[in-house]
């Protein structure tokens, strides 16, 4: 039963690679906790929970692996969901936001009609690390004139410090490292 998982258990279901996706990255990968449909329900459960009473009115994620909580968090909520993909993959009028990364910039772009003004969002990814696309991603809501009532991750790598860019806004992580 789901229910009978812990919280503190969701860490076992995630496995290091080693060297991933460069030589001494370990990399956390969450694919081992998606393939356990019980596991994977906690997470989204402990994740939804968390801003139940919040009065979302939608959950805003990034592609790829941020829409799969995303998607299921608002779902569990019964609120609307709104994409946020790489430069190029949404099909009509967007607006942009342009973010460093380690190696170079990208940019991530959301409909222009997605959020009206006033809208309380919570913006949900798989894993925050140095915080720069989940900044980038608040910046993109914020434009928009929507509420950032929180930011939500199954996974927060605390010593990257990801959670000092985002100092202005409520983040819950539900696995830490």
């Amino acid at each position: 039963m789901a229910n009978a998982i812990k919280k503190n258990e969701l860490k076992n279901h995630i496995r290091d690679i080693p060297d991933f996706p460069k030589k001494g990255i370990i990399f956390k990968d969450i694919t081992t906790l998606l393939q356990n449909g019980a596991v994977f329900k906690k997470s989204v459960d402990l994740l939804a929970k968390k801003f139940k009473k919040e009065n979302i009115d939608l959950v805003v994620a990034v592609e790829a692996r941020g829409f799969i909580f995303g998607a299921a968090v608002a779902y569990k909520l019964g609120t609307g969901f709104v994409p946020v993909r790489k430069k190029g993959k949404l099909p009509a009028r967007t607006k942009s936001v342009t973010y460093e990364l380690e190696y170079g910039t990208d940019v991530l772009e959301i409909h222009e009609d997605a959020i009206q003004p006033g809208k309380r969002v919570l913006i949900v990814d798989d894993l925050l690390a140095t915080g720069g696309t989940i900044k980038a991603v608040s910046d993109l809501v914020k434009a928009q004139g929507a509420v950032i009532v929180g930011l939500a991750f199954l996974v927060e790598l605390k010593f990257l410090k990801g959670k000092a860019k985002l100092k202005d806004l409520p983040v819950y992580s539900i696995i830490k490292y």
